[in-house]
């Protein structure tokens, strides 16, 4: 099989022949990419020797979490430390942490979804439309974002026992609003932006009109952004501690809540405290694992422009 280069025809061996000139690589760059590679292998281990370190707390009997000389490897197991997890209510501490968890799922998951639901519309017309209160709309949600939770705590604990909403799967489902809402505002809204508007021109010229434009190209274009929006609200509902704490009490307190109980007159359980925040922290990198790919471009949607 012959190929023509300038008006000649050249035979697989002859183009077999012809010498290659690869490019060279200076020795310079061969130091600076292993000292790059070097470099993230060192700060990834960095930041997972917490997560190892407390995942051998968690098989750790007293007498090595209390050595002089802790061990990383090779130390004795125990399960005692996840018998008094599970145990519940019968447990020595009396924490039904798997119920504190599930106070967490039942919080969480509704709390994102109602955030998304209030939120990605005001984040359209904020990138959308032009109007008068425009920028005391943006203002004020980005006032949200910044606003210490310390300064209204007293009020809502106040408002809460007045209104019934005290120690109820509802009143934190709402209060984490404050959290949550201004995130999805703020971030969809640059998403929305880089979107161009001829898109939705040209589907205005075809006919198609108001939500249904908003429903089937636009919301499908930012899924990716959508998902890792969602990702970084639960994060921040799943972590939530003073809105927990202060405004429910007993069985309907959250995971992250019930840990401090393990803290009690006689000293701190470190191992059933482990292996509780191991039960805390797998379910959000679980859901990180799994929409790793939606995290990524959405992300990094936008980052690039032109």
């Amino acid at each position: 099989m012959a190929a023509k280069v300038e008006g000649m025809a050249l035979t697989k061996e002859e183009w077999a022949g012809l010498e290659v000139h690869k490019a060279k690589v200076r020795p310079s760059e061969v130091v600076g990419r292993v000292l790059t590679y070097a470099a993230l292998i060192l700060y990834s281990l960095f930041s997972l020797l917490p997560l190892y370190w407390m995942f051998t707390l968690a098989f750790k009997p007293n007498t090595e979490i209390y050595t002089n000389t802790p061990k990383l490897w090779g130390f004795v197991t125990t399960m005692d430390n996840w018998r008094e997890v599970f145990a519940g209510q019968a447990s020595s501490t009396g924490v039904d942490f798997i119920q504190a968890l599930t106070n967490s799922v039942i919080v969480v998951v509704p709390a994102v979804f109602l955030a998304l639901i209030l939120g990605v519309p005001v984040a359209y017309v904020l990138a959308r439309y032009n109007f008068r209160a425009k920028g005391d709309v943006h203002f004020f949600y980005l006032s949200l974002y910044f606003l210490p939770p310390m300064i209204i705590l007293i009020p809502l604990f106040v408002l809460y026992n007045k209104v019934g909403l005290y120690n109820t799967y509802l009143g934190i489902v709402l209060v984490l609003q404050l959290i949550n809402l201004p995130l999805v505002v703020l971030i969809m809204r640059g998403f929305f932006q880089d979107i161009p508007v001829e898109i939705e021109q040209s589907a205005s010229v075809d006919g198609a009109r108001g939500w249904w434009i908003f429903w089937r190209i636009i919301l499908p274009l930012i899924r990716p952004g959508l998902v890792a929006t969602a990702f970084l609200c639960t994060i921040f509902s799943w972590n939530n501690y003073i809105f927990s704490f202060l405004l429910t009490s007993g069985e309907r307190q959250t995971a992250v809540v019930r840990l401090t109980l393990y803290k009690t007159f006689t000293g701190i359980m470190w191992g059933p405290m482990a292996g509780a925040m191991l039960l805390t922290v797998v379910p959000v990198l679980l859901l990180a694992v799994v929409i790793q790919r939606y995290i990524v471009r959405g992300l990094t949607l936008g980052a690039v422009k032109g």
